[in-house]
């Protein structure tokens, strides 16, 4: 189904062509005058020079040839040469009515679908979720069912931290506490015990334990080394306690990010690649990509046109160690050979960007990927406190996700319970739905790549450009469709009819605009968009709930108009949100 946007600007083309101009200048946007107009065209303007004619002259050409449009009911010649356009009323009824019966709402999938690999989360294993793994979790999950919507084949790969330093700390640790377990005993030839030797709250002590002491001790950080070395050399029992440590942290990491209502399709870590590794490198070698500089294996990434200087991309350490670059390499090597993706985005905090400039120029340079696989990066900003600094604790600390989400959901309770409306049950399951949609809604509606200030009070606000209020409106619209059904009428087939006032058809407008800020949010791979679209469609609902009286309205025909607009708005909106990545309850 094509957009609005598209429907207008083919009226103009034709316009154009049969007053003698280009259709390349008929191009046509949203008003920026909102008051004189709805959509507006300046290609009068841009023409003027190449037919050397006065702009205005040329807009009084192309308005004569659309008296009869179908489209639009004015269009207006105005100094210097704009044309002003507004839409018919009819027309607009009869295109929303057909995006109401469409699949996807209207929305055009791909007709060419791409596999698409997104990679987010990036959790290290054995250390508790916190406020840092938020963003990537989040707009990671919005982009993912942004572009499946699109008709897409998307895998979201979780890329886990579970093959490194950290685990030879928490097996040196370990042994230093229970030195009788058998995983430590070199002559131990039986099965190793099915249950762990550790708790996910030991096992989240264990590590900055560890940690902490490794940076006093040299002696301690120089055995948690040979243990890290020894387990990716294929220790049986520091393997046996890898495999504890990773049921354990991936049965706590699912209930979050659940908690959360993220999911992955891949529970994929650094240890799934390791066993590409050693071929890569050879492969790297042999073809004359890497050479060895101060005894580490690098292969060469600057560009001549580089504004600033682009290190080699490292593939092994002097002491033939395999770091990040190694680990990302050997990942896109299986990528390619299990998946074999059109497109692959990462989804990592901003400051790793020199990172993926190194391994994607490398992957490309060397063939790990082929030509035409797009790699790329998409860069987050930093959740930060009202203080400007890195979001914390009251202490001062790193806050953990569940905490946040804790207090979140508690203010959101006392929010609701003020409004005595519901039973405390239900309230608790109601502030659970909002306290995420604050979350995510506070998040999202910040451009990615910016920093944005996490304030608990505005985003759990019922007022201005939050998640609930986005939900509150959701939920008033339910309460009238509510109403309508239980007084004896039945909403199913009605029909949206002309607007009879200017509230109606802003909100008509609005609603219209779906399917076109839909590609503009998946071509740009923008969520920010999304919000501030159903920001201003939730503004142009409530407009007209309180300038119309919906359910008082005498006309019976009139009324059911009203009650399809509304039928559709709610459509709209639930649809938006669950590609944000959260849901409305049915009362607030």
């Amino acid at each position: 189904m094509k957009t609005l946007l598209n429907l207008i600007t083919m009226e103009m083309e034709q316009a154009f062509q049969a007053a003698g101009y280009d259709a390349v200048y008929a191009k046509v946007t949203l008003s920026n005058r909102p008051d004189l107009c709805e959509y507006q065209c300046n290609g009068a303007m841009a023409a003027a020079k190449a037919y050397k004619k006065a702009p205005l002259m040329i807009a009084e050409d192309i308005v004569a040839h659309l008296q009869e449009s179908q489209c639009l009911c004015s269009a207006e010649a105005v100094r210097p040469g704009f044309i002003n356009l507004k839409v018919d009323p009819m027309f607009a009824a009869g295109f929303l009515n057909e995006m109401a019966q469409a699949e996807n709402l209207g929305v055009e999938k791909e007709k060419e679908p791409k596999t698409v690999m997104l990679d987010y989360g990036g959790p290290n294993v054995a250390k508790p979720l916190h406020v840092g793994h938020l963003r990537s979790a989040i707009i990671g999950e919005s982009i993912k069912r942004i572009i499946r919507f699109k008709g897409n084949r998307v895998i979201g790969d979780i890329h886990l931290g579970d093959w490194g330093y950290q685990m030879g700390l928490i097996i040196t640790e370990l042994e230093a506490r229970k030195p009788q377990l058998p995983y430590f005993d070199e002559e131990f030839t039986g099965e190793y015990p099915k249950e762990p030797p550790f708790t996910i709250g030991e096992l989240e002590e264990i590590y900055p334990t560890a940690s902490a002491y490794a940076k006093e001790h040299e002696e301690y950080r120089e055995k948690a080394l040979h243990a890290t070395y020894l387990l990716q050399s294929g220790h049986r029992g520091y393997r046996a306690i890898w495999q504890h440590i990773m049921n354990v942290s991936v049965s706590d990491l699912k209930k979050n990010y659940g908690i959360l209502k993220v999911d992955f399709d891949l529970w994929k870590g650094e240890a799934d690649v390791q066993k590409y590794i050693p071929e890569m490198v050879e492969m790297l070698k042999d073809k004359g990509f890497a050479h060895y500089d101060e005894g580490a294996l690098v292969v060469d990434v600057a560009e001549e046109s580089d504004n600033k200087a682009v290190p080699p991309c490292m593939i092994l350490k002097s002491d033939g160690a395999a770091l990040y670059d190694t680990t990302d390499l050997a990942t896109l090597v299986e990528r390619e050979e299990l998946y074999s993706p059109d497109k692959i985005i990462y989804v990592v905090d901003k400051r790793q960007e020199l990172h993926f400039v190194q391994v994607f120029r490398c992957a490309k340079k060397t063939g790990i990927v082929r030509p035409d696989v797009e790699l790329k990066y998409l860069g987050f900003g930093t959740m930060n406190g009202k203080d400007g600094k890195p979001f914390k604790t009251r202490e001062g600390g790193v806050m953990r996700l569940e905490n946040l989400l804790r207090e979140i959901e508690e203010e959101m309770l006392k929010k609701i319970m003020d409004n005595r409306t519901v039973d405390t049950e239900e309230a608790r399951a109601t502030a659970k739905i909002v306290g995420l949609a604050a979350v995510k809604y506070g998040d999202l509606s910040n451009q990615a790549s910016k920093d944005y200030i996490f304030d608990v009070d505005r985003f759990t606000s019922f007022e201005g450009n939050t998640g609930p209020y986005i939900l509150y409106t959701i939920v008033r619209i339910k309460s009238i469709l509510n109403k309508y059904e239980e007084s004896g009428n039945h909403a199913e087939g009605l029909l949206i009819r002309e607007a009879c006032k200017e509230c109606e058809k802003a909100l008509m407008l609005e609603t219209a605009k779906f399917n076109e800020i839909i590609d503009t949010v998946y071509e740009e791979i923008a969520p920010h968009k999304l919000c501030a679209y159903i920001y201003d469609v939730a503004n142009a609902f409530n407009k007209f709930y309180h300038e119309t009286r919906i359910l008082a309205e005498e006309d019976a025909q009139k009324k059911a108009g009203y009650i399809a607009l509304l039928q559709l708005t709610q459509q709209v909106l639930e649809t938006c949100i669950d590609l944000l990545g959260f849901e409305a309850p049915e009362r607030m």
